[in-house]
This record gives structure tokens, sequence and C-alpha cells, in this order.
């Protein structure tokens, strides 16, 4: 796919988008995690600290003591990544089991202060998460600041964000492939207005309608508007120049008719000569105007694109006509024409074409005639006609293909092959001609437009 498509472009913005949206998600997630984390973490270290401070006492000697151990199993497992800590003045010091011989480095906080935390050496290398509190015992003697520590290993924690992790990324990974699918069905119903736009110009180029439908969006509604005006005003356009070239030919007409009766006048009068160069410049000028009839003809057909003929049909038919004459009924006219193939343009025109070419392989051929016609790529197909005549000289063929006019390659000729390669043209089609490698005569091949298909 082009990546000048617009559904290209707006399927890489949105999973560009959606793809940045779920990665700032998953960072902000992990964060908020992190911190409420450490929140629960620090609140169940208070509650340890707390019950600390509880069932610490101070012994008559000056020592401290703690009423009964604490009830978490981890702390008397050593280096288990759960600890505290107690200190005292004269370098007294309580310590859970699970420190073995380490002492944890804290800061000791001012009586009265509120818990804070901080990050502290633990053992092993451990990084530990701790708080700290100074409690003040007056009981049974004179008052005693005691600093207070208890730390998490934060191992703990990362097994933890771990865990949050293997969840959180495949969720994200599966919300990125909803909402892409999302996504595409929204761009795909956000793109419906074009593609029926799409056929619509496809069904008027087939000639099936002549107007857009109105039925889009506010958006587009200004576009259909103006293309309908546009084809409007072709077809006005295009109706105006063919009826002005009917009246250019039926004017043109009487005076041919008026000089064609005074040929005959002078004729009678014994005058043959001056009176056959009045009828040949009158014949002359009379092919003139039908071969510009037939290329305006063609033209406007051409542009309208309103009519499409069956070519087997159309084929069929000129044949039953052509072969009333009695030179054409005792020629083989062998006829191979592929089912379904339409000719994207007026029948009559297509009538024109094939009668002028089996007209001229009537002509020329000594006992045989083909026709053959296959669908071609692009929206086309290819007609040849082949006869087992003389054929046509390579050097002439060469003049003709370079645009010599067929009704001076050979005097008194070819004029049905002019207006034919005319009609070619102006459908913008091509035609070439040569030696028939079967039957040794002339082989006409024509490429001629099929309609366009509509699709949805």
């Amino acid at each position: 796919m082009s990546r000048r498509s617009l559904l290209v472009r707006l399927g890489c913005a949105a999973a560009l988008m959606i793809a940045l949206a779920l990665a700032i998600s998953g960072v902000g997630l992990t964060l908020i995690f992190d911190r409420q984390m450490e929140r629960r973490a620090t609140a169940e270290l208070d509650v340890f600290l707390k019950t600390l401070a509880a069932q610490l006492r101070i012994e008559t000697d000056g020592s401290i003591a703690l009423d009964a151990p604490l009830a978490e199993p981890r702390f008397e497992q050593p280096y288990s990544g759960l600890y505290w800590q107690i200190d005292a003045p004269g370098n007294r010091q309580l310590r859970s089991r699970s420190l073995w011989d380490t002492t944890l480095q804290v800061a000791p906080a001012r009586a009265g202060a509120q818990l804070r935390s901080h990050w502290v050496a633990g053992p092993e290398h451990a990084r530990l998460l701790a708080i700290t509190r100074t409690v003040v015992l007056d009981d049974p003697g004179p008052e005693t600041a005691v600093h207070i520590a208890v730390a998490l290993d934060s191992a703990d924690l990362q097994a933890e964000r771990r865990s949050f992790l293997n969840l959180l990324v495949p969720s994200l990974f599966a919300l990125g492939i909803v909402l892409m699918i999302a996504m595409a069905g929204f761009i795909h119903l956000a793109l419906r207005p074009f593609r029926n736009l799409r056929t619509d110009l496809r069904a008027i180029h087939a000639g099936r309608r002549r107007q857009l439908s109105r039925d889009v969006p506010d958006e587009v509604q200004p576009v259909v508007d103006d293309l309908n005006r546009l084809i409007a005003f072709q077809d006005a356009a295009v109706e105006r120049a063919r009826t002005q070239a009917g009246d250019l030919a039926h004017g043109l007409k009487t005076p041919l008719a008026v000089l064609g009766a005074l040929a005959r006048q002078i004729r009678a009068q014994e005058q043959d000569r001056l009176a056959d160069d009045i009828d040949e410049q009158v014949r002359a000028m009379d092919k003139h105007v039908a071969r510009a009839l037939a290329r305006a003809r063609a033209g406007m057909a051409a542009a309208l694109g309103r009519h499409t003929a069956d070519v087997a049909a159309v084929a069929r038919k000129t044949l039953r006509a052509l072969t009333t004459l009695p030179d054409a009924q005792a020629l083989d006219w062998d006829v191979d024409i592929a089912g379904g193939l339409r000719f994207a343009g007026d029948e009559g025109d297509l009538t024109e074409l094939l009668g002028n070419l089996l007209d001229n392989g009537r002509k020329w051929a000594r006992t045989r005639v083909r026709v053959q016609a296959r669908p071609g790529p692009d929206r086309s197909f290819t007609l040849r006609v082949e006869d087992d005549g003389p054929g046509l000289p390579d050097d002439e063929a060469i003049h003709i293909e370079r645009g010599r006019r067929w009704d001076e390659s050979r005097p008194g000729t070819g004029f049905g092959l002019a207006i034919t390669r005319d009609l070619v043209e102006a459908y913008r089609g091509s035609i070439a001609f040569g030696r028939s490698a079967e039957l040794g005569g002339l082989a006409v091949i024509m490429t001629l437009p099929a309609p366009a298909q509509s699709t949805i």
C-alpha cells in the first residue's frame, strides 16, 4: 500500500499515539505502584516499631530489654530481610537476631518528631528501607531517650515490583491490541465516505450514473457538490459540442448537395472533365465532414462515459449485415470472442470499428477472415482481425503507424480505416497492424477500453 495513502498515514499515526500513550501510562502506573508499595511497607514497619516501643523497658541496672519478642519469625532468621535495632545512651543496644553481627547505621530521630523513612545500608550490601523514631522512657529512673529503627530489604520490594510488571506489561500489550483494533474500525468507518465517493466516481466513468450521492458527511459535502457541478458542466459542454457538430454537418451537406447538382448540370452540358473535378472535390469534402463527425462523436462518447456495448453481440450483428453481400458469403468467417467482454463506449462506434475492419477483410481476403477478442490488462480488451489476402507491405505499415492518413496510403481506398484509427485514438486505445503469422494477410490489432469495475 502506498505511503501516500490516507489509511496508512492515519493508521501509523494512531499506532504511534497508542504506543506512546501506553508507554507513558506504564511508566506512570509503575511510579504510582512504587510509591504506594513504599507507603504500605512503611506502614507495616511502623506497626513493628510501635510494638517494640510498647514492649521496651529499662532494667534496674540501666540496661534495656523487651517484655516479649516480636511474633514475626523473620526477625529470628539471620539475614532474612526484616530487621530492627534499638539504641540507648551509654552504647546500650538491642538488635534482632536477623541482623546477626551487623549494625544498622541510622541517624537518630529527634524526640517527638514525625515518623520518617530513609534508605540505609544493610547486611551483605543490601539496601534497606528504614523508619526511625525516638521514644522517651521514664520508668523506673530518670527519662531516657531510646532510638528505635525497623528496616526492610529492598529486594522484597523489587520482587513485588517485578510481579506487578509481569502483570502490567502483558495487560498493556493486550490493551494496545484492543485499541489498535478499535482504532482500525474507527478509521475504516471514518474513511467510508471516501470509499463511497470512489465507487460513485467509477460508476460515473462506467456510465451507470451521472451524479455523485449527496448522502455524505458535512466535511465531504463541499467536495461532492463541486464535483457534481463539474460533471454537470462537462455534460452540458459535450452536449453543446455535439449539437454544434451536427449543425455543422447539416450546414455543409446542403452546399455539397448543391455542388453535386451543379456537377450533374455541367455533365449534361458535356463538360465531363470539369464535372469529374467537381465530383471528386465534393466526395473528398464529404469524407472529411464524415471523418470529423466520427472523431467528434467518439471523443464526446469517451468523455461522457455513459454507454457500454457487448462486444460479442455487436460482432454478430455486424457480421450478419456484412454477410448479406455476395462476395462475403463465399468467405469463411472465423469468429472467436471471449464471453463477457464489454466496450466502454457507444455501440454505434464499436459497430463502425468492426464494420470497417471486417469490410476491409472482405475486400482483400481470398477465402478466410478471422476475428478474435480477448481480455487484456488494466480494464481493456484486445480485438484482432486477420485475413489471408496479400497483406500490407512493411514500408506502408511504417508510414501508417507514424500517422500518415490511410486515405492517402492507397488511392481510392482506406477511408473507413482512417475513421477506424480516429475512433480508436478518441477512445484512448491503440491500433497496430502487420502480417498474420498463420493466415499470411493483414492483421489489425486494437486495444480498446473496457468499463471500470465498481468496488466497495
